[in-house]
């Protein structure tokens, strides 16, 4: 059963263990973690869901254990950069990495030699719904829903839609409108969301797939506007339908998109379950209930079994779709 605490782990973690000197095992038997500052390696830049989320809820488990929570932002490659820097990282508990879908669901499944395996390098502490992403169209479109988007994609020459990375849910949903309605519409990344967005707002792009808070500025100025979202309705967008409502029938747009924190696959069962109740607690504060609400989410931080299940279930989903779009590997 891969990517969760089973008794690989727990023998995993006592092997590490019994290679540090004596005055670290005393440490962790004695349940005296966190000692120093721990440190959260973000997998995408500054400005972006990935990076609020690894502050909002680092601030609040910094504040719980009385150590600082440090945030780093590692970015390229989907993920991977981050990635493989916490697969190489002592399984002490004191380096976690959050990052989101593509690092943990699509990079696997379409890019050659990540320099990582999830279901062996990573133990899953917390999956954080990211929720539904709006598909936002330029002005100069004219598109109000995604049938008249659809219908200017098929009558413009060259279409072109912004991604926050190649091979995220943003890249694999326009590959399969593409798919759907025959069209060529040209998927372009970004090392993260805001320059994508920034290029939306000076008609560079003609659509983007993102977060809704990175988007807002966009869609308060009338530079873009939203017409759909991925998984379920927003309540910040009340009006927008889903991709599914208005007849885009990939699956993909019914798997759940998340940020999620995961660490070295070899880290204390102990600190792995204690991490994961402090994020699900961190879930339930008023701060960042706040948070999520101004980015129209209704879902926090899931406890250990239940993220570890969406993985194990959603993962072969994802890599059966990705093979069927073919995409050129990476």
């Amino acid at each position: 059963m891969p990517f969760d605490i089973t008794r690989r782990n727990v023998i995993a973690a006592g092997a590490a263990a019994a290679m540090l000197p004596f005055a670290g095992r005393s440490v962790v038997a004695q349940g005296a973690w966190p000692t120093k500052p721990i440190k959260i390696i973000a997998g995408f830049p500054a400005g972006g869901q990935t990076d609020l989320f690894s502050r909002s809820y680092g601030e609040y488990i910094a504040r719980q254990l009385g150590q600082p929570v440090v945030v780093e932002n590692k970015t390229g490659a989907g993920g991977s950069v981050a990635a493989i820097e916490v697969k190489r990282a002592a399984p002490d508990g004191y380096t976690l990495m959050v990052t989101n879908t593509a690092t943990i669901m699509t990079n696997p499944a379409w890019m050659k030699d990540i320099g990582y395996d999830v279901a062996k390098d990573f133990v899953m502490i917390s999956m954080m719904p990211s929720g539904s992403l709006p598909l936002v169209a330029s002005e100069k479109t004219g598109a109000k829903n995604l049938k008249e988007f659809i219908d200017y994609a098929k009558k413009t020459e060259k279409v072109s839609i912004g991604t926050y990375a190649a091979g995220s849910y943003a890249h694999v949903a326009i590959e399969e409108l593409n798919k759907q309605y025959g069209l060529k519409m040209e998927a372009v990344h970004y090392r993260g969301e805001a320059p994508m967005w920034a290029d939306l707002a000076g008609q560079s792009i003609d659509a983007a797939i993102g977060s809704y808070l990175a988007s807002l500025p966009v869609l308060q100025t009338g530079k873009g506007r939203a017409v759909a979202v991925s998984r379920k309705r927003m309540s910040v967008l009340p009006d927008v339908a889903t991709l599914q409502e208005q007849g885009a029938t990939s699956r993909a747009h019914t798997l759940m998109t998340f940020q999620c924190c995961v660490a070295p696959v070899a880290t204390s069962p102990e600190i792995v379950r204690k991490l994961s109740e402090l994020f699900v607690a961190a879930g339930k504060s008023d701060k960042i209930q706040e948070m999520l609400k101004s980015q129209g989410l209704d879902e926090a931080a899931m406890p250990l079994e239940e993220s570890q299940r969406i993985y194990k279930e959603e993962a072969p989903i994802w890599r059966e779709l990705i093979a069927a779009l073919n995409l050129s590997p990476m």
